[in-house]
């Protein structure tokens, strides 16, 4: 399984972003899926996540700014974010649950998987 994400890159304070991540490789179930990111010397921290269903959580910093959503038949997750400031500035990754049938051996397997993250930089 490969988690690709797009769409960072570098915006002034108070403008907007949409980051998109594609999930692609042997998929049967694709559960909850998110958004984290991670500055330099800090620990990775949850940004937002979104179940199959559509429930969504976010970190209370974002709460208001950023909406992340998911199209299930593309296996894809995206984060609008929205009156970005300096503070949002990180390498954002993506994260999706997936259990998968193997059907070579006929055995499930399941795994957290990361994509290999892009960068947001907000300047003032």
């Amino acid at each position: 399984v490969q988690l690709v994400e797009s769409g960072g890159g570098l915006v002034q304070a108070g403008g907007s972003l949409n980051l998109s991540c594609a999930a692609s490789g042997t998929i049967t179930i694709l559960s909850a899926m998110g958004w984290y990111r991670q500055v330099a010397g800090r620990q990775r921290e949850l940004v937002a996540t979104v179940t199959s269903s559509g429930t969504t959580e976010y970190a209370d910093s974002v709460k208001g700014r950023f909406a992340i959503s998911r199209n299930n038949a593309k296996n894809m997750v995206y984060l609008q974010m929205n009156s970005l400031k300096p503070d949002d500035t990180a390498v954002y990754y993506c994260n999706a649950l997936v259990t998968s049938f193997i059907a070579e051996i006929g055995h499930w397997t399941a795994g957290n998987y990361w994509g290999q993250g892009t960068q947001v930089t907000v300047s003032l």
